[in-house]
């Protein structure tokens, strides 16, 4: 389960790459992902909550300007990779102690694939969506909300 919802992070990472290591600072803060005691225990601190949680409305907003880049240049998609990395190497941590470290690999193997499902799957279905409207602001929206629910949906998902 842990995996699947590792490489479900990685695709909110490859949709708004802030909205993922956001949403594992909440989850951390609020004590529903077990990070103490690990190399990622400062994602549960007020001070990580706020910055990506500030990191994540900036993206949100600059996404809708004309001059941002596209996530599938070298500089976003490789941020979009670390950060799905990053993100599903956290919801490994909970499994060390069962499995080791093949429980942080896994994680961070399945993040990064979702990273690169989300980059280009959400570039895709953005497109469309922009299409069917005639212009992209409403299709920009709809993606924010996915990743902003489904960020909550995999966060609140997490084994207790």
């Amino acid at each position: 389960m842990i995996y699947l919802l590792a490489l479900l992070i990685g695709i909110i990472a490859g949709l708004r790459a802030m909205t993922a290591p956001a949403a594992i600072a909440w989850a951390a803060y609020l004590g529903w992902l077990p990070l103490a005691g690990s190399w990622l225990a400062f994602m549960g601190s007020v001070w990580a909550v706020g910055i990506f949680t500030i990191l994540a409305i900036v993206e949100l907003v600059t996404d809708q300007l004309p001059s941002t880049p596209s996530r599938k240049v070298p500089q976003q998609f490789g941020a979009r990779l670390l950060m799905g990395a990053f993100t599903g190497a956290a919801l490994g941590v909970p499994g060390l102690a069962a499995m080791g470290m093949t429980s942080l690999i896994i994680g961070v193997i399945a993040g990064i694939i979702g990273a690169a499902i989300g980059t280009y799957g959400g570039a895709a279905a953005r497109a469309k969506l922009a299409a069917s409207f005639g212009k992209d602001p409403p299709a920009a929206f709809i993606e924010d909300a996915v990743a902003i629910i489904g960020a909550y949906l995999i966060i609140a998902s997490i084994p207790a």
